[in-house]
């Protein structure tokens, strides 16, 4: 995973909303899509986006695809905020 890689999918408004939607647990890519005015193959490039990205995991039974949040993507990107938290500039 890499920070430029992040960003961008995260620069997506829709790519940010399927990733709440993911917050309650997996959704399978029908689930995602009927959420959305949008065609399943635009649903589908922003789920591969965030996979690309490693935000989200996939995971296949039967005849459906499932996706869930990587919790440990967003975990180094906290981890990399935080460096700029604590002590205000003083003078």
């Amino acid at each position: 995973m890499g920070f430029p890689e992040t960003f961008k999918a995260l620069a997506d408004p829709i790519r940010r909303e399927i990733l709440v939607m993911l917050k309650n647990g997996k959704m399978s890519a029908g689930d995602i899509a009927k959420r959305f005015d949008a065609t399943n193959a635009t649903i589908s490039y922003h789920l591969s986006q965030l996979k690309k990205a490693d935000l989200i995991l996939e995971s296949k039974y039967k005849n459906f695809i499932y996706y869930e949040i990587n919790v440990s993507v967003f975990e180094e990107v906290m981890l990399w905020f935080a460096q700029f938290g604590g002590k205000m500039y003083e003078e």
